[in-house]
C-alpha cells in the first residue's frame, strides 16, 4: 500500500509474463505501442486533438523529469521553479545541471504554492520555462494549478508539470501544460519501467530550436516511431502497461476518478477516528495518498505494520522522513476492502 510503486494486479502479471515480442523487427509491436498512446491520450484528454502528442519512453519515472529539462535547457535558460515540496525543489537541480539559470519560488512543504512571490517573480523577469508538481507524493499534497497556469499563459512560458503521482487517478488540467509527465507504476499499477509525456505543439517546437546533447534523455525521438525507436523499448513492460490502461478504459476514467476520492475520503474518516492527524491541509491532500503526521514514529510504526500484519506502506522522505506516514491508494490499490485492512493494522500498533 505504498505510493508507488503500487501493487500489480494479476491480468498486468500475466501480460507481462507472456512470450516476448521483438520490439526492434516484429511489426506486432508497433499496434501495442499504438494501443497505449490512444489509452494514455483519453486518459491525458488529449485524444482526437491535435494540440499535444502522447510518448512513451523506456524508463522509470524520473527519466522524464530530467528528459523534459534536458529537452527544453540550454545554457542560460531561465527557469521559474514553482515548489512545496521535494520534487518541485528537484526541478531545480536538473535546470542546472543543463546550464540553465533556475529561480526557485517555494515554500514550507505543509503550505500552499506561493503564488504571490510566483507573480511578482514573473513581473520582475522573463523566463522561458517553469516547473512544477501536481501531486507532491512525499506529503500527499494535490496542488491547484490553476492560477499558476493563468501567471504562465499571461507571461507566455512554457510548462512542465509533475504528474507522475496523479495521472490515472486525478483530472490533470493537460491541456493548459505543454509537457506533462506520467509514469507506469503509480495509478496505472504497471511494473516500473516507463515514462509517460503528453507534449504540445509549441513545446516540440522549442525543443527543436535547442541543440539536443543527449539521446536518452530527449523527447525529440520519440516524436515519430513509425520507422522504429530510438532505442529497444521495454517490451514487455510497454505490454502489461496496455492491459493496465485497458482496465482502467474497462473501468471508466470518471469511475476511476470517483473511486479513488471516495477511497481516500474514507481512509480519512478512518484516520480521524483512530485520532491521527493528517500532515498537509485536508482540503489539499491528494487523493492519490494520504500522509498521516507521526512526529518520530513513522519508521518504526512502518516496521510494526510490515511485521505484524503484512502490510507495506512508505515514510516521508528527506526532512520528513520520521514524521509522515503515507498510504498509497492509488491504481488497484485504490479499493475499500484494502484500506479497510490498512487502517485497522495503523489502529492496532498506534499508541
Amino acid at each position: 500500500m505504498t505510493p508507488g510503486p503500487t501493487a500489480v494486479p494479476e491480468p498486468v502479471r500475466a501480460a507481462m509474463s507472456e512470450e516476448l515480442i521483438n520490439p526492434d523487427v516484429d511489426p506486432r509491436f508497433q499496434d501495442v505501442y499504438r494501443d497505449v498512446v490512444d489509452d494514455l491520450s483519453a486518459i491525458y484528454g488529449v485524444a482526437g486533438v491535435d494540440t499535444h502528442d502522447v510518448v512513451v519512453p523506456g524508463g522509470e519515472g524520473i527519466l522524464g523529469l530530467e528528459a523534459a529539462i534536458a529537452s527544453l535547457v540550454e545554457p542560460g535558460t531561465e527557469v521559474v521553479c514553482l515548489s512545496n515540496g521535494l520534487y518541485g525543489d528537484g526541478f531545480a537541480d536538473f535546470v542546472e545541471g543543463y546550464g540553465g539559470d533556475a529561480t526557485l519560488v517555494t515554500t514550507d512543504p505543509d503550505g500552499p504554492l506561493p503564488l504571490d512571490e510566483l507573480e511578482a517573480t514573473l513581473n520582475d523577469g522573463t523566463f522561458a520555462l517553469a516547473t512544477m508538481v501536481h501531486c507532491e507524493t512525499p506529503t500527499g499534497t494535490l496542488n491547484d494549478l490553476g492560477r499558476a497556469l493563468d501567471l504562465f499563459e499571461e507571461h507566455n512560458v512554457l510548462t512542465v508539470v509533475d504528474a507522475v503521482s496523479s495521472l490515472g487517478g486525478v483530472p490533470v488540467p493537460t491541456d493548459r501544460i505543454d509537457v506533462c509527465l506520467g509514469a507506469s507504476q503509480k495509478c496505472f499499477s504497471a511494473p516500473p519501467g516507463l515514462t509517460t509525456a503528453a507534449i504540445s505543439e509549441r513545446a516540440w517546437e522549442a525543443m527543436e530550436e535547442r541543440a539536443a546533447r543527449s539521446l536518452y534523455t530527449n523527447f525529440l525521438p520519440w516524436r515519430d516511431t513509425e520507422d522504429g525507436f530510438p532505442y529497444t523499448h521495454l517490451t514487455s513492460n510497454v505490454v502489461a502497461l496496455r492491459t493496465a490502461l485497458a482496465l482502467v478504459r474497462d473501468e471508466g476514467i470518471d469511475e476511476t476518478y470517483a473511486r479513488h476520492e471516495e477511497v481516500a475520503a474514507y481512509c480519512r474518516s478512518r484516520a480521524d477516528e483512530i485520532g491521527v492527524p493528517l500532515y498537509p491541509d485536508p482540503k489539499r491532500s491528494s487523493p492519490t495518498v494520504t500522509a498521516l503526521h507521526v512526529p518520530g514514529e513513522a519508521k518504526a510504526l512502518q516496521e510494526r505494520i510490515r511485521a505484524e500484519h503484512d502490510i507495506i506502506l512508505a515514510t516521508g522522505l528527506g526532512d520528513g522522513a520520521d514524521d509522515i506516514l503515507r498510504i498509497g491508494h492509488m491504481g488497484h490499490a485504490a479499493r475499500r476492502e484494502r484500506v479497510a485492512r490498512t487502517m485497522d493494522a495503523i489502529d492496532a500498533v498506534i499508541e
